[in-house]
């Protein structure tokens, strides 16, 4: 009976104790967090708590594994695991813990500057350089504790670095597209070319850079889609990004209308219309005949805004006023379309028909 109850009573007895240390631990968190509402790393610690809680369980099950006296021929193989466990855990434990704090020194500096720009190239930094640590870290952390922990696999590994050469050589040639990749997401982080929360035109989709990591790039299209690509082709292909330089944007809208446009008073209530609108930032207007053709005239009308958000909406907006206000005060204004009546026994008469609604005017937008 004793053989069964001492290694049950060791067992949940560091079971206990764990799960006690891990509460008081986020308990404490909470605590200091409840003090302290205007820092946010009381709360970003409290993801520790796993990690914590799976260290101190290794730990502990390794130092009271003894007293349990069971006796068993895989005896060294148990600490052994135990062993490497409490490793992982601690390493795991170190990456939470530098998730925690380079968060809130994110948040901490967004707070205290206006530069959303630069907030944005930190946020990208810190999260490529987060996944390259993890992935060294980890890997790191593994050989170590099979090389210190497991003497029957230093051989496997002495051999494995004898032919590392070879196997460099191989893998290169294999991951050359990984690779590249990997230098290419270095790039974009520190070379400030693209950052996550700028707005981007890629292959034809306008959207806004939504997640970067070592082999990927994520937009998100402005109708909620997602359009996955490699980092790479950033540092190989032309794209358009509206955030670069500041997210300052001047938005055009082309209307084809008839010669008989009163163009100086479509000029004057364009700028009487942007005066009211709270998404035009005041910077620049304008409207111009930028074309004519025998038939219509080109009408381009420019107006700036803040980002490309309100520059998409105040253009939808200058489009429709000003065909609405010339359908209401100068309907002959409106494009019309020769089109020609035949009827039987009789002679073709042609008529001009005009057009009505917002058909008549086409968005050639770039």
């Amino acid at each position: 009976m004793e053989d069964v109850l001492r290694p049950l009573i060791v067992l949940l007895g560091t079971v206990a104790i764990t799960v006690s240390t891990g509460l008081l631990v986020d308990w404490l968190l909470r605590y200091s967090a409840r003090r302290r509402p205007g820092t946010h790393l009381p709360m970003l610690l409290r993801r520790v708590q796993l990690p914590l809680q799976a260290l101190l369980g290794a730990v502990a099950l390794h130092a009271t594994y003894p007293l349990a006296e069971l006796d068993l021929r895989q005896d060294g193989m148990i600490r052994n695991i135990l062993a490497a466990a409490a490793i992982m855990a601690a390493a795991w434990l170190v990456i939470r813990v530098a998730d925690a704090v380079a968060e809130n020194l994110l948040r901490r500096y967004a707070e205290h500057t206006s530069e959303i720009s630069r907030v944005r190239q930190l946020r990208t930094q810190l999260g490529l350089v987060r996944r390259i640590i993890t992935s060294v870290l980890v890997v790191t952390t593994a050989a170590v504790a099979i090389l210190l922990l497991f003497p029957s696999l230093r051989t496997l590994g002495t051999s494995l670095l004898a032919s590392a050469g070879v196997i460099g050589i191989i893998a290169g040639v294999a991951a050359q597209s990984t690779l590249s990749n990997l230098i290419a997401g270095l790039q974009i982080a520190f070379g400030d070319s693209v950052k996550i929360g700028d707005t981007v035109v890629v292959e034809g989709e306008w959207g806004t850079v939504e997640e970067i990591t070592l082999a990927f790039l994520t937009v998100r299209i402005w109708d909620d889609r997602r359009l996955t690509m490699p980092v790479s082709y950033f540092n190989s292909k032309p794209y358009e990004n509206w955030s670069r330089g500041g997210p300052q944007i001047t938005g055009t809208v082309f209307l084809h209308l008839d010669h008989s446009t009163p163009v100086p008073l479509l000029r004057e209530h364009l700028h009487d219309y942007l005066r009211d609108r709270p998404d035009w930032d005041g910077r620049n207007w304008n409207l111009l005949v930028t074309d004519s053709t025998p038939t219509n005239i080109v009408v381009r009308a420019t107006m700036s805004a803040a980002d490309a958000d309100d520059a998409w909406t105040l253009r939808c907006a200058v489009r429709e006023e000003l065909l609405n206000w010339l359908g209401r005060h100068h309907p002959h204004a409106l494009p019309k379309i020769p089109t020609a009546i035949t009827n039987q026994g009789e002679p073709d008469r042609e008529m001009a028909l005009s057009t009505n609604g917002s058909g008549a005017a086409n968005d050639l937008s770039t």
